[in-house]
This record gives structure tokens, C-alpha cells and sequence, in this order.
């Protein structure tokens, strides 16, 4: 499909394989923090131009690699590409986030879903991935992604963000089997979404459940797991001859660790409310981790910032299987400086032999 890869320290280390030091990417690498990425929004426009434009996408899915020694690109996109093509009239308004015109909340509403087919509605994301591949020429991998369908949800039945999740949560109390077919349909478009990401040249897959965290124990089995389950049933696990890892992460999901590590994933994202001794102890070995500095740690003098980041590094402990990340995206006001000292301080960690 494209050049051989020289870095290949991220896929080995979500198959927990040794890696000689720890792989880091980070959550929103592409983002309002760099100056190249503001002034190419300010040359695109709006943020779902920016999405739908293969070209623009590639080039801020490269930014961060370009500045940065990082072992991963991830695609620049949104985890509303899905229900935006099916047709919902999303919108992102500038401060105010996402907006349905369109938003699902009866059964009618329901049953008129299209499964959308990523070769058409969603071809800009799938060419952007191609895109993105044969430009990084084999530097690192490529991690495709897809929001959780339970998140995705959340935002099509609500009409945008929450704070409160009434709509939807009244659905679930009020009427569980719309909400199960809701889900249903966003499982299955979103296996055929990631699958087209990974024939198009993404070389891990991720799965973000944005709003997991907002269930109780129950409800998030019955919700959020048991479809990230099918969906990671379902994915192409080899392409281009090697793996094609994926990851589960769930925000606010450190108490389900272990369920989670059991839906057949190859590593689980762990955010920066637990610890990564404590989450490796959960797993039992099962899954790689992912995790977890608080990303609001970007905002520590340098050496504060130094010693939180070994401090997470030193919390997983000896051994294979840890990605460097941090416990959620990074926030526009970041200094790309901090996040050079970071990078620079993971790749200089020596990891203690298992």
C-alpha cells in the first residue's frame, strides 16, 4: 500500500511486544494549540470544512508530526461524521460546539436511519486516510477512529452537547428498545466506517466513548459496552501482512477497566482519574493501556512537568504493553513548548526490564 514502516513502536506496543522505550501520541495532537493549525482553519473556514476536505485534513493530521517526534498521526476528523452523514443537518457553531437540526428522539425518527455507506457519504474521510498514509511515507503509523456509538448517540438525541444527558437518559427509562435500535444502527455503520478506514490505510483503530462515564454500572454494560463489543468483533484485524490493533477507551470508565478489557479489545485508554498500577492490576495482563497524564499537567513549569510524566511512566511499572498518552485531549491553551518537553521526556525514559 505505501512505504515500509520505520516506526513501528506503537502497534508493537498495543500487542504488549517489547518496545526498546515507550511510544507516546496524544489525544487532539491536532488542534487549536499549534499556530499551523489556526492559521489553516483561518484559511479553511469552519471546522466541518476543514473534516470534509481531504487535503486540509491531511495537512493537519500532519502537523503534529511534522513539529513533533511522535510515534502516531492521527487522522484529523470528528466523532460526528457519522450521524452528519445520515443526513441530521450538523453544524458547528463557533463557541457553542455541535448542533443537530435534525436531533432523534422518536422511533419514527428512528426507523428513517440510513446505515450510511463509507464509500460515498463518508468517501472524504476514507480518501483523507489514503491521503494521510501516502504522505507520512512510512514515518509512523496511521490511527484511524470512531466515536462509541452510546457517544455518538448522545449528541443525535440531545441535538449537540449536554451537561444533563435528559433527552437521551429519559429515552433509555422511558423507551430502552428505541434507544437498543438507535445503537444498533450506529454499531453496524460504524464496523463498516472503521473497516473502510483500515482497506484505506489506517494502521490502528480507535474507539472513543466520549460520555461512557455518565451511566451507572448497569446502564453502561447495557449502553455503552455491549456495542463496543460488536463493533470490536467485527473490525479487520490484519492488513498490509501485520495487526491491526484497536483501542477501547472509555472517559470516566477507570471502575470497568476489567469488563472493558474483556470485550476482546487490544489495549484499553485509561484516563487520568486512576492509577496505571492500579489499571494494570484490573486487566490482568489482557490488554496493553493507554494513559494517562492529566492533560492539565501541559499547563506545570517544565520541571513539574517533568516529574508528573515520569511519574505516570513509573506508575505502569516493568515491562511491555504501555502507550504514552494523556488522560484526555489536549486543550487549545497548551504551549506547543510544554508538549515538546513531553515527548521529550518519554522518549528519554528508560523502561525498567520485565
Amino acid at each position: 500500500m505505501s512505504a515500509t514502516l520505520r516506526n513501528d513502536l506503537l502497534l508493537r506496543a498495543l500487542l504488549r511486544e517489547p518496545t526498546p522505550r515507550r511510544p507516546i501520541w496524544l489525544m487532539r495532537q491536532a488542534g487549536r494549540y499549534l499556530p499551523e493549525y489556526r492559521a489553516t482553519r483561518s484559511r479553511a473556514g469552519g471546522f466541518l470544512e476543514m473534516c470534509t476536505n481531504p487535503e486540509i485534513a491531511c495537512e493537519i493530521t500532519l502537523q503534529p508530526v511534522n513539529r513533533f517526534p511522535l510515534d502516531a498521526a492521527i487522522l484529523f476528523s470528528d466523532i460526528l461524521t457519522i450521524p452528519h452523514a445520515m443526513n441530521l443537518g450538523l453544524e458547528f457553531e463557533a463557541g457553542e460546539g455541535p448542533n443537530f437540526e435534525r436531533p432523534v428522539r422518536t422511533s419514527a425518527d428512528i426507523a428513517r436511519l440510513p446505515v450510511p455507506d463509507p464509500g460515498e457519504e463518508l468517501k472524504y474521510v476514507i480518501d483523507a486516510v489514503a491521503l494521510v498514509r501516502r504522505e507520512l511515507r512510512g514515518r509512523v503509523p496511521l490511527i484511524g477512529f470512531a466515536g462509541s456509538p452510546w457517544t455518538v448517540a448522545t449528541y443525535m438525541v440531545e441535538g449537540g452537547g449536554s451537561k444533563t444527558f435528559g433527552q437521551i437518559k429519559r429515552m433509555m427509562y422511558e423507551a430502552p428498545r428505541d434507544l437498543h435500535r438507535l445503537l444498533e444502527v450506529l454499531a453496524k455503520s460504524t464496523i463498516l466506517y472503521l473497516n473502510a478506514q483500515i482497506a484505506a490505510g489506517a494502521q490502528a483503530v480507535m474507539v472513543f466513548d466520549t460520555w461512557g462515564g455518565v451511566l451507572t454500572p448497569a446502564q453502561y454494560e447495557e449502553f455503552s459496552l455491549r456495542y463496543m463489543a460488536q463493533v470490536v468483533d467485527a473490525l479487520t484485524r490484519n492488513a498490509d501482512g501485520r495487526r491491526v490493533p484497536n483501542i477501547v477507551f472509555t472517559k470516566g470508565g477507570g471502575a470497568w477497566l476489567k469488563k472493558i478489557s474483556g470485550v476482546g479489545c487490544d489495549a484499553v485508554g485509561v484516563d487520568w482519574t486512576t492509577d496505571l498500577a492500579t489499571a494494570r492490576a484490573q486487566v490482568d495482563g489482557r490488554v496493553a493501556l493507554q494513559g494517562n497524564l492529566d492533560p492539565s499537567a501541559l499547563f506545570a513549569p517544565p520541571e513539574v512537568l517533568r516529574a508528573e510524566t515520569l511519574r505516570v511512566l513509573e506508575s505502569y511499572g516493568a515491562g511491555a504493553g504501555h502507550v504514552f498518552n494523556l488522560g484526555h485531549g489536549i486543550t487549545p491553551d497548551v504551549d506547543p513548548e510544554r508538549v515538546a518537553l513531553l515527548v521529550e521526556t518519554v522518549q528519554a525514559y528508560q523502561v525498567p526490564p520485565a
